[in-house]
């Protein structure tokens, strides 16, 4: 299955779909050391980022967590590439400090499964998911 996506930051990333409905604030529910996420109300508690392809709507909190972006680069536990279903300045900024690839998915997009290899080649503005 493909989908059409919108470009934020360039690149490709590839991973198992980490996939919520919930925002993320990032300076408060994630550890950067780890990449997990520590808020036990989140529905991805206790799940890392780590080589994922993270799917979730947008950031939530302070823009200080495009800093938290960055540090989970530089401890090695960011996400492959990260879809939004709404980039936020947050999430574009952390993401373009981190070089991680990030894309817009539109709606009417097909839905990413929790868990299925993903693909993300933001520069042609192609998600492919693997079934």
């Amino acid at each position: 299955m493909i989908n059409n996506c919108k470009k934020i930051v360039g690149g490709s990333g590839e991973g198992c779909a980490l996939v919520t409905m919930q925002p993320i604030n990032f300076l408060a529910m994630v550890d950067p050391k780890t990449g997990l996420i520590t808020d036990p109300k989140h529905e991805l508690h206790e799940k890392s980022l780590k080589d994922a392809v993270l799917v979730f709507p947008y950031a939530v909190g302070s823009s200080v967590g495009a800093y938290t972006i960055y540090s989970l680069r530089e401890f090695g536990s960011a996400p492959s590439a990260v879809v939004c279903s709404k980039a936020d300045i947050t999430t574009a900024s952390g993401c373009a400090i981190a070089n991680i690839p990030l894309v817009d998915l539109p709606k009417g997009g097909a839905a990413i499964r929790q868990g299925v290899l993903t693909r993300v080649e933001a520069d042609i503005g192609r998600i492919t998911v693997k079934v």
